[in-house]
């Protein structure tokens, strides 16, 4: 007959998680057919790994558990069968019982140090994972009958596994359900911060009215909140708030879309209208008497055909521009990309585009470009964005090599249509963003 220890041997004191531990242990063990409850260790040993935090154990005193496990022979893990006189009697099997000493135990949890390993085994206990059967010095051993089958032993009992395995798998599954919720909730916020950059490079790019700075501000305010720390419903309302505001960008883009196309069709009528109009000269059956046809040669009386000159006009409208088309890029967003242009401008502040202007001018200099480059630049891209660009060379500081060299690319792939400044804003917003994102991160 094996007796039931139920208090810790020395100083240990007894808790009430103790005691409710072994209660409800005993509890399921008096269950019709608890002896046929089987368990795969392992199995068990990886859902509880997944539910460790709503458990209350850490990584470490999930690896003397390992350990722990690993003394028990079999792979699966039961009670034993009690008969009806043993139960009453308060006897138990000794199946479930594992009984390696400290330094065993340290062996196999890889070296832990004793007075840690004896804090770990503590945490299961007040977990109620295990249950300390411990003999009357404290040792643990198993005693053996006649046939070598084990009749008292002290140790460790695993049966609280076996008694909770369900509550362990429910609280597994809850756990990868929620780590599901939240994968789900951080993709849908990684689109939908990707979608509202898009745009507002869209917006920016195309001229399309509105107020980019501001949207730009409030998607980096949100930006900022996003953290790997954040609960579920933190990301709930960071996704809620997030999907507003590509709302509102996605339906000024659609507003513009409509106004184009609204201005398209009257345009289209305006031509249809036009072609309508009857030309005279169409219904006359012949030239007047007189009148040359500008289409042939006149060569009445030996006169040599008549050479028309080319025309041509001081219009400049009818000359191709290479010039992009002028886009509202906000003095407030360039600022921000580009903070470091600020201590170039006039009394160390730029409040206008004529600030930027006179700032980049000096800047232009110190950076190396020559006035050939320079003026390539202001000719095809125009004051505003080659102000822009010394800005953004200026910000990369020595990421850019040659910064005459840089300029004079640009300016090809402007002069081409190749070029657009949205982007290069953007993505110096972005790495601003995110170089706060990892101070913020180190700091606390």
């Amino acid at each position: 007959m094996q007796t039931r220890p139920t208090t810790p041997f020395g100083r240990r004191p007894l808790s009430l998680a103790m005691v409710a531990s072994q209660t409800a242990t005993e509890n399921f063990a008096a269950k019709p057919g608890a002896s046929e409850t089987v368990v795969h260790k392992w199995r068990l040993f990886r859902a509880l790994t997944e539910a460790k935090e709503p458990l209350g154990v850490t990584e470490r005193a999930l690896s003397v558990l390992h350990a722990l496990l690993s003394f028990h022979q079999e792979t699966a893990l039961s009670l034993p069968e009690i008969d009806s006189k043993s139960a009453e009697a308060g006897a138990v099997g000794a199946g479930i019982v594992v009984f390696p000493s400290n330094k065993e135990l340290s062996i196999r949890a890889h070296g832990m140090a004793p007075a840690t390993l004896r804090r770990h085994l503590a945490c299961l206990v007040d977990a109620g994972l295990i249950i300390r059967r411990d003999s009357p010095n404290g040792k643990r051993f198993a005693r053996k009958g006649q046939g070598g089958a084990i009749e008292d032993a002290f140790g460790f009992d695993l049966a609280p596994l076996v008694a909770r395995s369900s509550e362990i798998e429910n609280l597994a599954e809850e756990v990868r359900a929620e780590n599901r919720a939240m994968a789900l909730l951080r993709e849908k916020i990684t689109l939908t911060r990707r979608d509202i950059v898009k745009m507002i490079e869209t917006g920016l790019e195309q001229g399309v009215s509105g107020d980019w700075d501001g949207a730009h501000q409030h998607y980096a305010t949100l930006s900022g909140r996003y953290g790997r720390g954040l609960s579920r419903a933190d990301l709930e309302a960071l996704a809620g708030e997030l999907a507003v505001l590509a709302a509102e960008i996605h339906k000024s883009l659609e507003a513009h879309i409509k106004a184009q196309n609204m201005s398209g069709n009257e345009s289209q009528t305006e031509r249809h209208i036009q072609n309508q109009t009857t030309n005279i000269s169409d219904l006359e059956p012949s030239l007047h008497k007189g009148w040359a046809d500008p289409s042939r040669p006149n060569l009445e009386e030996g006169r040599e055909p008549i050479v028309r000159a080319p025309e041509t006009s001081s219009d400049r409208s009818r000359t191709a521009d290479p010039k992009p088309a002028l886009r509202a890029y906000p003095l407030g967003m360039v600022l921000e990309a580009c903070p470091d242009i600020v201590d170039y401008g006039p009394s160390g502040e730029i409040s206008s585009w004529r600030d930027l202007a006179t700032a980049a001018a000096t800047v232009r200099s110190a950076l190396g470009v020559s006035p050939d480059a320079w003026a390539q630049a202001l000719d095809v891209l125009g004051e505003h964005d080659a102000s822009i660009v010394i800005a953004a060379i200026l910000q990369r500081g020595d990421e850019i090599k040659s910064a005459g060299g840089y300029l004079r690319v640009l300016t090809e792939k402007a002069s081409a249509g190749e070029f657009s400044l949205g982007p290069v804003l953007m993505a110096l917003l972005r790495g601003k963003a995110a170089k706060a994102a990892r101070e913020r991160k180190k700091a606390g």
